[in-house]
């Protein structure tokens, strides 16, 4: 199985990447961003590119991939809603469309995050976005797709949070966060679940198209 990941420099992409390197049914691991790794492994091949509101310039390099975990992602804090739509589903559905010509029999994992709002017409800016993506990516056509909605990651590893203040509450506040797990242990998923979950999906598929934790931690348990 050949795969491609998205979003590779991040906690949650630097994590999938890890378990797809490990995976001995993972053949070739390609890292779609805009700037180095910096690490090397013999599966690893790494293809930067900068601008991600297309992807055909780059479509011969993307050509027989069985699965893409698209984990690129970025905040909407501090962001209109425009410029966030243009950075989620914008960047989502140009990487998906150009994917979906190329093998529409792949499997597409899209992170998106509990709280999503399939409706598309809540309050919450970025629910309502993440929504709209989720539904497009679904109406695309893959033979597989699915939307991951983790909450809480723990980051295992060595993994650490590319945004400063999501590392600065794992550093201070990871007893928190234990704690939550220990009272409900179905809420909270680490890295290694996310990744194993993935290929779990790839491989035998999943009754459901929108993968909340529970559904996470079910998955990463038959990898």
């Amino acid at each position: 199985m050949k795969v491609i990941v998205t979003g590779a420099t991040g906690m949650v992409g630097k994590g999938v990447l890890l378990e797809c390197l490990d995976n001995p049914d993972v053949q070739e691991v390609l890292s779609v961003s805009r700037k180095s790794l910096d690490m090397e492994h013999p599966k690893l091949k790494e293809l930067l590119h900068q601008d991600f509101s297309e992807f055909d310039s780059i479509a011969n390099s993307l050509k027989g991939y069985d699965a893409c975990y698209h984990c690129m992602g970025v905040s909407a804090a501090g962001l209109d809603e425009k410029t966030y739509s243009e950075r989620t589903y914008g960047y989502s559905m140009a990487l998906g469309t150009t994917l979906f010509g190329l093998n529409p029999a792949m499997t597409f994992v899209y992170v998106s995050g509990q709280g999503t709002d399939s409706s598309e017409k809540g309050r919450t800016m970025w629910a309502r976005v993440k929504g709209k993506t989720e539904n497009a990516l679904l109406s695309l056509g893959f033979k597989q797709a699915f939307m991951f909605r983790p909450g809480v990651i723990i980051p295992l590893r060595g993994i650490r949070s590319a945004t400063k203040l999501y590392q600065f509450f794992y550093d201070y506040f990871m007893w928190l966060i234990r704690l939550i797990k220990l009272i409900a242990p179905k809420s909270i998923v680490n890295t290694t679940q996310l990744g194993k979950a993935m290929l779990a999906c790839t491989v035998h598929g999943y009754p459901k198209n929108i993968i909340e934790p529970k559904d996470i931690l079910v998955l990463a348990d038959e990898i």
